[in-house]
């Protein structure tokens, strides 16, 4: 463990394909025991960041940087990182042609777990994905939540300090991805780490005590999402999902105090004032406008005048 309690810290890091800066001068640190989100839309370089953090990848030479893993060097050290960590990459990459037991059965051996302790690990993992009953099923007859719940087990085989998790959830319906947020909030209550990333600000809520928000490499923001979307930005947002519609209501919202973005063709109208923005909201059609509380897609969507979820 390095100084301070913190089971990842990066300095300064750097990642370039060609002309392109996938990462741009990233720093952070994750404490021990907590969550971490690595949040921001298709492209802005959280894999390749969560690459570099488990020595897939190589970060630039120069400028200098760090990273750290409970005091190692992903770049020396790769093998120390993986014994006392778990990987959950974006794709289920499990063999076809072997059934949910045997597919852990193979991993387990890469930890040097055999006989009865590897049996007696695999039992409670399946029982804490709720796979128990899919033990003898060919992986080619899961449906994909299933699938994405075996991978997670098999980075828990060697009980881990750290879970790393690739867009855990993407793809995956409302269920599934709930059920997944459930045993990843209970993971977390037994101390362990974690690091994800992902680009559903809801998950980031369920989930991180901290989110880092990037864009195009670089950091955007950075604090607990509760409190930065309290601090950063107003508390209600009146969604009109039309100009033509925006234009009828504008001389009737509130101020002052009321700011507006437009992103995607969708006129965005942020103010403390619900009551207001509701009154305004009652003098379009039922499908002409949403209210709601602000969340940190708005939030991204201030800093970088793009929408969180919007295509790089």
């Amino acid at each position: 463990m390095i100084a301070g309690g913190a089971v990842i810290v990066a300095r300064n890091v750097h990642k370039s394909f060609g002309a392109v800066k996938a990462v741009n001068g990233v720093s952070f640190s994750v404490p021990e025991g907590s969550s971490f989100g690595l949040l921001g839309p298709n492209g802005a370089g959280k894999t390749t960041l969560m690459r570099m953090v488990y020595g897939v990848s190589r970060r630039d030479r120069e400028p200098p940087s760090e990273i750290r893993v409970f005091g190692h060097d992903p770049e020396r050290d790769e093998l120390a990182i993986k014994f006392v960590a778990g990987v959950v990459p974006q794709e289920n990459n499990l063999d076809e042609e072997l059934n949910v037991t045997q597919n852990l059965q193979v991993f387990a051996r890469f930890y040097h777990l055999t006989g009865r302790r590897a049996a007696e690990r695999i039992d409670a993992l399946l029982a804490f994905t709720e796979l128990a009953d899919k033990r003898a099923v060919r992986i080619r007859h899961l449906s994909g939540g299933m699938k994405r719940r075996l991978v997670i087990a098999r980075a828990l085989l060697n009980n881990p300090r750290l879970l790393i998790l690739d867009e855990p959830t993407t793809g995956l319906d409302p269920q599934v991805r709930h059920l997944i947020w459930e045993k990843l909030r209970a993971l977390k209550r037994q101390g362990l780490t974690i690091l994800l990333t992902t680009h559903y600000m809801e998950e980031a809520f369920q989930i991180c005590d901290t989110v880092f928000i990037m864009n195009r490499g670089e950091r955007v923001v950075e604090g607990n999402p509760q409190a930065l979307v309290r601090r950063e930005i107003e508390p209600y947002v009146l969604e009109i999902y039309t100009r033509e519609a925006f234009e009828r209501v504008r001389d009737h919202l509130p101020a002052p105090g009321t700011r507006i973005e437009e992103s995607g063709g969708v006129v965005r109208v942020y103010s403390s004032d619900d009551a207001g923005l509701l009154r305004a909201g009652e003098r379009l059609g039922p499908g002409d406008y949403h209210l709601r509380p602000s969340n940190l897609e708005d939030l991204f969507l201030k800093a970088t005048g793009s929408t969180l979820n919007a295509l790089q």
